[in-house]
């Protein structure tokens, strides 16, 4: 198999490599493999002297697959719902983090918290990120950059493009924009 091999060419000069439910039958078929922690790591490490950055998005679980994820990256970026669940429910993903980072990869940092869907005339957008920062500040960063609530891009997914295609001048693009410039700026 080449080793590009489900690798996508997209015209905004990114590659993508999508996933499909066949993931699914990959999470339990790695269960009773030799060393399943790190097959993607040895994936990525063939791809990686490529590409500038490769982002490796995960679904909201704790399985095998996001296991793979951590055991490969180099920073994680947490992406969380503005509502009360979610940020509740971070504590169990940083302690994950930190035991992959303890067993299996030393390089793992937490590169910040990401608020999502967010609805910035309500006083509840406000308390979830006050609930944040008070929970999680002092040991995780709080990207200043959120991304806000938007009809527009919730429909680039039933489009099949980006939102720079989409809405390039919208409040969601900006907001990205805005974001990978605050991301970059800290690590350079």
């Amino acid at each position: 198999m080449e080793p590009d091999y489900g690798i996508l060419k997209h015209e905004e000069g990114i590659d993508l490599m999508p996933g499909n439910i066949e993931l699914s039958g990959l999470e339990v078929s790695l269960v009773n493999v030799m060393s399943r922690e790190i097959m993607l790591r040895s994936y990525v490490e063939r791809l990686k002297d490529g590409y500038d950055y490769i982002l490796i998005d995960c679904m909201p679980s704790l399985g095998m697959i996001t296991i793979n994820a951590f055991a490969c990256a180099d920073s994680i970026l947490i992406p969380v719902k503005a509502a009360y669940l979610p940020v509740k429910g971070l504590e169990q993903l940083i302690k994950t983090i930190g035991k992959v980072k303890r067993q299996i990869n030393p390089k793992l940092e937490i590169e910040g918290i990401l608020l999502t869907m967010v609805d910035n005339r309500t006083n509840y957008a406000r308390d979830i990120t006050a609930l944040l920062i008070e929970t999680y500040g002092s040991r995780v960063r709080i990207f200043e950059n959120s991304i806000p609530m938007s009809v527009r891009a919730a429909e680039t997914s039933a489009e099949g493009v980006s939102i720079y295609e989409h809405d390039p001048k919208g409040k969601v693009a900006g907001a990205y924009q805005s974001l990978t410039k605050e991301v970059l700026g800290n690590g350079q």
